[in-house]
C-alpha cells in the first residue's frame, strides 16, 4: 500500500502558479493585485468598486453535521467541490475563512482543507497570511486603550467604570486571561477594573469585516460599537471616544480580500474569520459579493454544523447582504454518523450498518432544517477507506426517505476526479432555480420570540430560558431600537442542544441563556447560551507540542 503523505507534505508538493496568473482566470488586471510574495496578494478596492454592476453568480453554501472527533471534513469538500465545479467546465471560486492561530496551536489545527482538496500556501494561511487578524487585534485593542486612557484623563463621558462592556483580545488560547484586573499598580495606572480576554475571532471587529460593504460602511460600524454604559445605563459608543476613524486606518488593508489558489490551479477568497460560536462563522460579505461578481459559482461554507454555521449564513449574512444562496451541500461521514449513532472513536474502524442507521437522524435533522430556509440540500459523503459498501449504501437510503440525495466524494484521495458528481448535481439543482430563500424569521418579531424560534425549529428544543434581567436587558435593546437586528446563538457546536455530549438529534430539551451582548456595529444580539466560551484554553498535549522547523528550515506538524 502506497505511503499516504500528510497534508503539509502535499501542500509543500504543489505546483502552484504565480498569483497573477489565478487573478487573470477571473478577470483581476495585475495592477489591481496587491502581491504578498509570489502566491497570495489582495484584491484592490478600487477593482472590488469597478465589478459591482456585473451579473452575479450561483450561490452554494456548504454546512455540515454537528462536529465530532471523528472528522467531517467540510473545508476539504469546499475546496473540492470548487476544483470540481472548475473541473466540468464551470467558472468557480471558493470563498473560505482565514484560520485562527488559537485552534492551530490548540486542537483543530490547520483550516486550509486536507489531502489533494487544499488551498495554498497552506503554511501561510495558517499562521499570519497576510496580516489581516494582527490588524483586527490591534484595531480592536486600541479601542480597548482609549476607554481606560479617556478614564484616567478625567472621564470627560461619564463611563460607569462597573459596565465597560469592551474587552480586549489576542489571537491565542490562553484561559488565564478570560478574566483580569486592569489598572493595578497605584495613581500612574489609572483606576483599577475588572476586565477580561476573548480570542481575536470572537471580536465585533472581526464581525464587523467581515459584515461591512465597503471602508465607509466599516467606519460607521465601528462608530457604533457600543464600549461601555453611563450610571443611568445609557450607551457609550467608540465614536464618542473618537476611535471609529483611526480604527478604520489601521483595517485598510485587512478589508481586501485574499486571493489564493487551490493544489489545481483554481482561484480561492481567504477573507475574515469570526468564529461560528460567538459570532456568525462566515467568509467576509466583501470576498462573496466580488465573488459572484466573476464566477458562475462561488463555493463557501459557514462554521460548525449547520444549527450554527448555516442558520447564522442564512439569518445573519444572507439576510444583511441580500444574498440569495441557489444550493446547500450537507457533509457528513460514515465515521461521524456512527459516533452519533453510540461508537467510541477507537471502534470506527469496524462496519456497523445499525450505529450507521441510528446516527443518520443527526443528519436527517439538518437537512430538514436547510429545507426550512426554502434552500434544496445536497448531501456529500466524504469518503473515508475504512467505509464499507453496506455502510454507504444505509447513508444513501436514509437521505433518499428524506427526500434528497446523498453522493459519495473522494477529493481528499482523488482531487477533482473524485467530486465530479457532486458537482454535476450542484449545477443541476442551481440551475432548476428551486431556491426559494427566506430566512427563518422577520426584522420586526421580538428579540426573545427569535430566540424561541430557532429553538424550537432548529434545536427542537422546548424553549429558551432565560433570567428576568437578561429580559429586561433584550426588551431595554428593543425599546433602544435595536429589536429588528436578528440574534447570533453562541452554544456548543457539538449538539443540537447546549449539551456537548448529547449527541443525535435530541428533543425536549431547553437552552438556558447565560448573558446576552449588543453588537451594534456588526449588526446582531449575542445569545450566549450554556458553557460555550469566548476565549479556549489548550488541551493537555496542545498541538504545538509538535509543530517545528526541520533541517531545510520547512514547518513541520502543522496538520
Amino acid at each position: 500500500m502506497a505511503e499516504v503523505k500528510s497534508d503539509i507534505e502535499i501542500a509543500r508538493a504543489a505546483k502552484k502558479k504565480p498569483i497573477q496568473e489565478i487573478g487573470a482566470k477571473i478577470g483581476i488586471p495585475t495592477e489591481h493585485l496587491l502581491p504578498y510574495g509570489h502566491d497570495k496578494a489582495k484584491v484592490s478596492a478600487e477593482f472590488i468598486k469597478s465589478v459591482k454592476g456585473n451579473k452575479d453568480g450561483k450561490l452554494i453554501l456548504v454546512t455540515a453535521i454537528n462536529p465530532t472527533p471523528a472528522g467531517e471534513g467540510k473545508t476539504t469538500t469546499t475546496v473540492g467541490l470548487g476544483d470540481g465545479l472548475n473541473r466540468i467546465g464551470k467558472k468557480a471560486i471558493i470563498c473560505i475563512r482565514e484560520a485562527s492561530l488559537g485552534p492551530n496551536f490548540g486542537v483543530k489545527g490547520g483550516a486550509a482543507g486536507g489531502g489533494l482538496a487544499q488551498v495554498v500556501p497552506m503554511e501561510d494561511m495558517n499562521l499570519h497570511f497576510t496580516g489581516d487578524f494582527h490588524a483586527i487585534t490591534t484595531a480592536h485593542n486600541l479601542l480597548s486603550a482609549l476607554i481606560d486612557n479617556h478614564i484616567y484623563w478625567g472621564n470627560e463621558l461619564g463611563i460607569d467604570t462597573r459596565r465597560v462592556a469592551w474587552r480586549r483580545v489576542m489571537d491565542m488560547n490562553d484561559r488565564a486571561l478570560r478574566e483580569i484586573i486592569c489598572s493595578l499598580g497605584g495613581v500612574a495606572n489609572g483606576y483599577p477594573r475588572e476586565a477580561g480576554f476573548d480570542i481575536t475571532v470572537a471580536s465585533e471587529v472581526m464581525a464587523i469585516l467581515c459584515l461591512a460593504t465597503d471602508l465607509k460602511d466599516l467606519e460607521k460600524r465601528l462608530g457604533d460599537i457600543i464600549v461601555a454604559y453611563r450610571r443611568d445605563k445609557s450607551p457609550v459608543y467608540a465614536r464618542d471616544l473618537k476611535a471609529d476613524g483611526a480604527m478604520a486606518v489601521l483595517l485598510k488593508d485587512a478589508m481586501q480580500p485574499n486571493l489564493v489558489q487551490t493544489l489545481e490551479n483554481n482561484p480561492a477568497f481567504v477573507h475574515g474569520g469570526p468564529f461560528a460560536n460567538i459570532a456568525h462563522g462566515c467568509n467576509s460579505v466583501v470576498a462573496t459579493t466580488t465573488a459572484l461578481k466573476l464566477a458562475d459559482y462561488v463555493v463557501t461554507e459557514a462554521g460548525f454544523g449547520a444549527d450554527l454555521g448555516a442558520e447564522k449564513f442564512f439569518d445573519i449574512k444572507c439576510r444583511k447582504a441580500g444574498l440569495k444562496p441557489s444550493a446547500a451541500v450537507i457533509v457528513a461521514t460514515v465515521r461521524a454518523m456512527k459516533m452519533n449513532g453510540g461508537i467510541k472513536k477507537e471502534d470506527l474502524g469496524k462496519e456497523n450498518i445499525e450505529a450507521v442507521k441510528k446516527g443518520c437522524l443527526n443528519l436527517g435533522r439538518h437537512i430538514e432544517n436547510v429545507k426550512q430556509f426554502g434552500v434544496p440540500a445536497v448531501v456529500a459523503i466524504n469518503h473515508f477507506t475504512t467505509d464499507t459498501e453496506a455502510e454507504i449504501q444505509a447513508m444513501k437510503d436514509f437521505v433518499k426517505a428524506q427526500g434528497a440525495e446523498a453522493i459519495l466524494c473522494k477529493h481528499w484521495a482523488q482531487g477533482s476526479a473524485g467530486i465530479e458528481d457532486l458537482a454535476k448535481k450542484v449545477v443541476e439543482i442551481a440551475e432548476s432555480g428551486a431556491s426559494q430563500f427566506s430566512p427563518l424569521y422577520p426584522d420586526e418579531m421580538p428579540l426573545f420570540e427569535k430566540v424561541n424560534t430557532i429553538v424550537k425549529r432548529i434545536y427542537r428544543g422546548d424553549e429558551a430560558i432565560a433570567d428576568k434581567s437578561i429580559r429586561d436587558q433584550l426588551h431595554a435593546w428593543e425599546q433602544a431600537g435595536y429589536g429588528n437586528l436578528p440574534v447570533c446563538m453562541a452554544k456548543t457546536q457539538y449538539s443540537f442542544s447546549t449539551d456537548p455530549n448529547l449527541r443525535g438529534a435530541p428533543t425536549g430539551h431547553t437552552l438556558p441563556v447565560r448573558e446576552v451582548r449588543l453588537s451594534a456595529g456588526a449588526g446582531f444580539v449575542v445569545i450566549i447560551c450554556g458553557e460555550v466560551m469566548t476565549m479556549p484554553g489548550l488541551p493537555k498535549a496542545p498541538s504545538s507540542e509538535k509543530i517545528f522547523l526541520n533541517e531545510q528550515g520547512q514547518i513541520e506538524g502543522l496538520f
